[in-house]
């Protein structure tokens, strides 16, 4: 079989981690800058970073309509912390008129996990492994509200915040649509692959089947 092509956004945040871990995996990785370089994707991933700076340099280098195009027509994307933000139909506190490429049934909250206790770390229980995924989340979003095809993978309770009241309320910290992966934290900081070699079978999978 014909190792795939992964790209990873290159414009802004954590790209050479990203290449890392997928390359430690066997399959080759290249940065994507330019709309011939996300024609060569048959796996695209968005990683964290600064995401009005980031989709800001998606139009200046004009990727962000291929993208849009892409996910479209079932490109499978993988979005961490950031990347979350870009990929989601729906922004809280995002900032005024901020876009994104879309394609994830998904209302956003931006920096929801950043204004009130910062970096931190946890072990999440994952619906797709057996033993935990220890996660490192950098002024990270969450998600508060999925459409219907939007898988739940993994969520913290969080007892203050946005729209939790008193009471701890569980925030989605990753979900899977189709061919589309996003967590809010940031897989690539940590030796586990667990994720990025899901992301690696969601891409060699018949198109059909997604």
């Amino acid at each position: 079989m014909t190792s795939p092509n992964i790209g990873v956004l290159a414009l802004q945040g954590d790209v050479r981690e990203h290449v890392q871990a997928i390359e430690r995996l066997g399959v080759r990785a290249f940065g994507v800058r330019r709309s011939e370089e996300v024609d060569r994707c048959d796996g695209l991933i968005v990683p964290g970073g600064e995401s009005t700076t980031m989709i800001k340099l998606a139009r200046v280098f004009g990727v962000l309509e291929p993208i849009r195009r892409g996910i479209a027509d079932g490109l499978p994307v993988f979005g961490t912390c950031a990347g979350m933000i870009m990929l989601a139909d729906r922004l809280r506190d995002g900032a005024d008129g901020q876009e994104t490429f879309g394609g994830l049934d998904a209302t956003v909250r931006r920096n929801a996990f950043g204004r009130q206790v910062d970096s931190f770390e946890a072990d999440l229980d994952f619906t797709l492994f057996d033993d935990p995924v220890h996660a490192v989340f950098i002024r990270a979003p969450w998600i508060e509200e999925v459409g219907p095809g939007v898988d739940v993978l993994a969520s913290v309770p969080i007892a203050d915040g946005p729209g939790s009241g008193d009471h701890p309320t569980d925030r989605i910290v990753a979900v899977q649509q189709g061919p589309m992966l996003a967590t809010s934290f940031h897989p690539e900081v940590d030796d586990d692959l667990r994720l990025h070699r899901h992301f690696l079978d969601i891409v060699s999978e018949p198109l059909e089947t997604r």
